[in-house]
C-alpha cells in the first residue's frame, strides 16, 4: 500500500487531496502542516481535526516561524525585496520551509511518495516540486489537483458530498496568511479591473482610521530589525507585533499584477503590514550609512534576490553568494528609525546612525560648506560639465540625418 505523505494546510485544495489519494488509490495517508504563521493554536487544532475527519492515518505539525525569519525574512529585510515595488513574497519563503518539513517527515515514516495540493496554472507547484527533487530525491511525488484539472468548484462539491463544510468564500478564494503577510487568490483577483472584498484584507481599512496615527521606533543591528518600542524582541514576535498594528491603521494592503514561473501574468491581493513597515524603516537607515554604489549594488542584488526566490531557484548556489554580499554591506547598517503609521500609509519620520554618512564638518546641503568654498565649487562644476560640453560641440559638428520617407511614400528610393 503507497503511503502518502501531504503538505497539508487545511483548505480546499489539500482537503481534497486527502480525500481523493485515500479513497481513489487506497493509500495512507499522513498529513504535515508546517506553521509558518499567520495560525493560532485554535486553528491549528482546527486543521489536525479536519485531517482526522478526513481519513489520514496521521498528522504532524510543526512550527517553522523561526526558520523562515531567520533563513528568509532577514535576507529579503536586508535585500529591500518588494517585487514589482510592492509585493513583499509573502509565500515563496514559506513554500521552501513546508516543502523541507515534508520531505523530512516522509523519511522518518517511511513514505513511498509526496504529495501537495499545487494546481497547474501556479508558482506553487514549481517550488514544491524543486525543493523535493532536491530534499528528497528518491521519492515521487504526486500533486492530485494539477494532474487531474480539478477546479475549486469541483473540489468545493466533492467535500461537501462527502459531509465536509465548504463555505463560499473557501470555494472561491484561496487565501495564505504566513508570517510574511497574506495573499489572496481566485475570486475577484481575476478581475484586474475588480476590487478585492475588504472582509479578506486587515481588520482595519484606512477610511476606519481617518484621524488616528501611531508612532513607533525600531531599531535594526547589521541591516536586521532587532528593537520595537524600546524592547528587544525576537524575529517572529517582531514580525506578529508589527502586523497588528499595521492592521489597526489600515497599513500593509495591495494588489500585485506581476510575472509568474510559468510566464502568465497573475494578480494577488495581499496584506502584509510588517513587511512594507520593515522594508521601508531599513531602506531609509541604509541610505543614510550607505555609499551610492552600495546602495546601487544593494537594489541590484536584493531584486536579483527576490526574482531567484519567487521563481523557485533558492538552492541555486549562486543565492549563497549574494547572501554573504548582503551580510558583509550591511554591518554599518545600525541605528534607529521613527515611523508613523496614518491612514494605511507608513511614513519615515526620523533616522539616526552612530554610522552616518551626514556629517556637518564637512557641510550642510543646500546651506554650508566647511571643506571648500566658493572657488573651489565653481571649479569642480566646470570640470564636471566637460562631458556634456564635448557632446553638445560633437552633436554641433555632426551632419543631420535625412528625414525618412513616410511608410507609405510611393517614391523610388532605389535610385
Amino acid at each position: 500500500m503507497k503511503k502518502i505523505v501531504l503538505a497539508f494546510s487545511g483548505g480546499l485544495d489539500t482537503s481534497w487531496c486527502v480525500a481523493h489519494l485515500r479513497e481513489e488509490l487506497g493509500a495512507e495517508v499522513v498529513t504535515v502542516t508546517v506553521d509558518t504563521g499567520g495560525f493560532d493554536a485554535g486553528a491549528l487544532e482546527a486543521i489536525q481535526e479536519r485531517s482526522r475527519a478526513l481519513g489520514a492515518v496521521a498528522h504532524r505539525t510543526v512550527d517553522g516561524r523561526a526558520t523562515v525569519w531567520e533563513r528568509f525574512v532577514t535576507y529579503l529585510i536586508r535585500g529591500n525585496v518588494l517585487r514589482g515595488g510592492v509585493y513583499p513574497l509573502s509565500v515563496a519563503a514559506e513554500r521552501i520551509v513546508q516543502a523541507e518539513e515534508v520531505a523530512r517527515v516522509a523519511k522518518e515514516v517511511g513514505a513511498t511518495h509526496l504529495a501537495h495540493g499545487a494546481t497547474a496554472a501556479g508558482n506553487d507547484g514549481v517550488r514544491f516540486d524543486v525543493a523535493f527533487a532536491v530534499q528528497a530525491p528518491g521519492l515521487k511525488v504526486l500533486a492530485p489537483i494539477r494532474e487531474g484539472s480539478v477546479t475549486r468548484e469541483a473540489a468545493a462539491a466533492y467535500l461537501r458530498a462527502h459531509g465536509v463544510p465548504v463555505s463560499e468564500a473557501q470555494a472561491t478564494y484561496s487565501v495564505n496568511r504566513g508570517l510574511w503577510g497574506t495573499t489572496i487568490g481566485g475570486g475577484s483577483t481575476h478581475d484586474t479591473w475588480a476590487e478585492v472584498p475588504a472582509s479578506l484584507l486587515g481588520a482595519m481599512t484606512p477610511e476606519d482610521t481617518r484621524d488616528a496615527y501611531h508612532e513607533l521606533t525600531l531599531g535594526f543591528r547589521g541591516g536586521i530589525p532587532r528593537r520595537l518600542g524600546g524592547r528587544d524582541l525576537d524575529g517572529v514576535r517582531m514580525a506578529d507585533d508589527l502586523n497588528y498594528l499595521g492592521h489597526a491603521y489600515g497599513v500593509g494592503r495591495g494588489i500585485h499584477v506581476g510575472d509568474t514561473i510559468l510566464g502568465l501574468k497573475g494578480r494577488i491581493a495581499f496584506d502584509a503590514p510588517a513587511p512594507l513597515i520593515l522594508v521601508q524603516a531599513h531602506r531609509e537607515l541604509e541610505k543614510l550609512v550607505h555609499s551610492r554604489w552600495q546602495q546601487f549594488w544593494s537594489r541590484t542584488l536584493g531584486e536579483f534576490y527576490g526574482n531567484m526566490l519567487h521563481e523557485a531557484l533558492y538552492y541555486d548556489p549562486v543565492m549563497r553568494d549574494v547572501e554573504a554580499w548582503l551580510e558583509s554591506a550591511q554591518r554599518a547598517v545600525t541605528g534607529e528609525v521613527r515611523v508613523r503609521l496614518s491612514q494605511g500609509v507608513v511614513q519615515v519620520t526620523g533616522c539616526r546612525s552612530p554610522y552616518s554618512l551626514v556629517d556637518e564638518d564637512m557641510g550642510r546641503y543646500g546651506e554650508l560648506a566647511s571643506w571648500w568654498d566658493g572657488r573651489d565649487y565653481a571649479g569642480f562644476a566646470r570640470i564636471y560639465a566637460l562631458g556634456s560640453v564635448l557632446a553638445a560641440r560633437r552633436d554641433d559638428r555632426a551632419p543631420i540625418a535625412p528625414a525618412r520617407p513616410p511608410a507609405d511614400s510611393h517614391e523610388d528610393t532605389r535610385r
